[in-house]
């Protein structure tokens, strides 16, 4: 069999959180990335960010807004905790269902602690990621400034390419 004739095995890594950016990013890379009859991988891979910890300004060990008068108990911290999980599972869930109808194409799913930043880089290395595909918010000069761009932070970091899949504006 000659080389041509050989079918690659592809992994395609596939960043996912609960926004519409990256399903449709998800979407778009079935359609257009994805060959039906190949042996690729598809890697959905969720973040999952920890909990943002404070440290006691107001002498009680919990930082709140102003108009907080309540305190975190350890039922409030458990209840966070499954939120978290809950939100994971769903949005695997979702990405799943978009992954249903592909034949010879395996599907392995990632849900990993960390900042998204990190965990998408570290993940695109440890799993030899072909391609890393991830949506875009699309924001603006100020708000990327501001919150710092995800998919830029990415493309900058890793090794393999990465496609930067936009949602068009309705």
């Amino acid at each position: 069999m000659d080389d041509v004739d050989a079918v690659r095995e592809r992994k395609i890594l596939v960043a996912v959180d609960g926004g519409e950016e990256s399903m449709y990013a998800l979407t778009w890379a079935l359609k257009n990335v994805i060959s039906q009859n190949s042996k690729d991988t598809i890697v959905l891979l969720y973040a999952k960010q920890p909990p943002v910890v404070f440290t006691a300004l107001d002498g009680t060990g919990i930082l709140r807004p102003r108009s907080f008068s309540g305190y975190l108990f350890s039922s409030d911290i458990a209840n966070l905790a499954k939120y978290r999980d809950d939100l994971a599972e769903s949005v695997i869930e979702r990405a799943r269902r978009l992954c249903r109808d592909l034949n010879n194409v395996k599907v392995e799913v990632r849900v990993e602690p960390g900042d998204p930043r990190d965990v998408i880089c570290e993940a695109a290395e440890k799993v030899g990621a072909d391609v890393l595909v991830m949506g875009t918010h699309g924001y603006g000069l100020i708000k990327r400034a501001l919150l710092g761009s995800v998919s830029d932070h990415c493309s900058k970091k890793v090794k393999c390419p990465v496609l930067i899949v936009k949602r068009p504006n309705n």
